[in-house]
């Protein structure tokens, strides 16, 4: 048996920006449904790009007290969050959440693009604000790749059996997909490979895109469609987060794909520990 230890990182950022007047007490949750949509899109950070991002689900663990800037990981094993990894972001001077996304755009864009983060806590006080994000332990009793993967194509099929709302495109309800063994070996090998060489991208090391790795599975698409996500321990997290994210949701929803195959890898020495990929392809 092998044994393997999580690293804790605990982080704490701070900016300071010359502004007046006050925050309303609703503008914690604007600031949060502003930096998911921001998530939703592919951004440019520095000299770097993001992909598009399931939205951060708020947990009232992560609400701390603005002024009170202290030890981090002592706050949260206080109030019980099982945390592995937690960024805090404080500023001070935005009047309102308008002010405080433009500043979390331009000083902390690496931050809440980092698809390690799953939760988020917003507080703020005055012109003082706190934003946390943070990545819980994965739970136990996480079911074995394939059978996760095929539980992830239920809920998939299930929620193609209904109407839905995917950004700005309607969808209608259309036919459930059919399992793949291909687009899954080819789904678990970058699943795995994102995992054990630490990155989140469509694009591998190698440079190969979705449609080549279906190939080399033999796999011969006349489309082809791929989800990947991070950080989420169970289907139903990741299947919600897709679908709350136009991109992910527009995939899963469209009629012209019959087949889908899904796997996620582990490493715990990873920065977000687990990592999913979903083929959806039409041969």
């Amino acid at each position: 048996m092998r044994v393997l230890s999580l690293m804790i990182g605990v982080t704490t950022l701070a900016a300071s920006l010359v502004f007046c007047a006050t925050a309303s007490a609703s503008e914690e949750s604007q600031l949060i449904d502003s930096i998911n949509q921001y998530r939703s899109q592919v951004q440019r950070c520095g000299d770097q790009g993001s992909q598009e991002l399931p939205p951060l689900a708020v947990d009232p663990r992560l609400v701390l007290p603005v002024n009170n800037v202290g030890d981090l990981q002592q706050a949260l094993a206080q109030v019980a969050y099982p945390m592995v990894n937690v960024q805090a972001i404080s500023l001070t001077g935005p009047r309102d959440s308008q002010s405080a996304m433009k500043a979390v755009r331009e000083s902390f864009c690496r931050v809440v693009l980092d698809p390690q983060f799953v939760d988020i806590g917003v507080s703020n006080s005055g012109q003082d604000w706190r934003i946390v994000l943070a990545r819980p332990l994965l739970s136990r009793g996480l079911a074995s790749s394939e059978t996760a993967g095929q539980q992830l194509l239920e809920m998939v099929n299930a929620a193609r059996n209904q109407p839905r709302q995917c950004g700005t495109q309607t969808f209608a309800a259309t036919t459930p997909l059919a399992w793949n063994a291909q687009l899954a070996g080819a789904a678990d090998s970058h699943a795995r490979n994102m995992a054990n060489n630490n990155f989140f991208d469509h694009l591998d090391r190698d440079g190969r895109t979705p449609g080549d790795r279906a190939e080399l599975a033999g796999y011969v698409a006349q489309q082809i469609g791929e989800n990947i996500a991070a950080g989420l321990d169970t289907p139903r997290k990741v299947v919600d987060g897709w679908l709350a994210s136009p991109g992910h949701c527009a995939n899963l929803m469209n009629p012209q794909f019959r087949e889908l195959g899904a796997a996620y890898g582990l490493d715990p020495k990873s920065d977000a520990g687990i990592y999913w990929t979903a083929l959806l392809g039409t041969q």
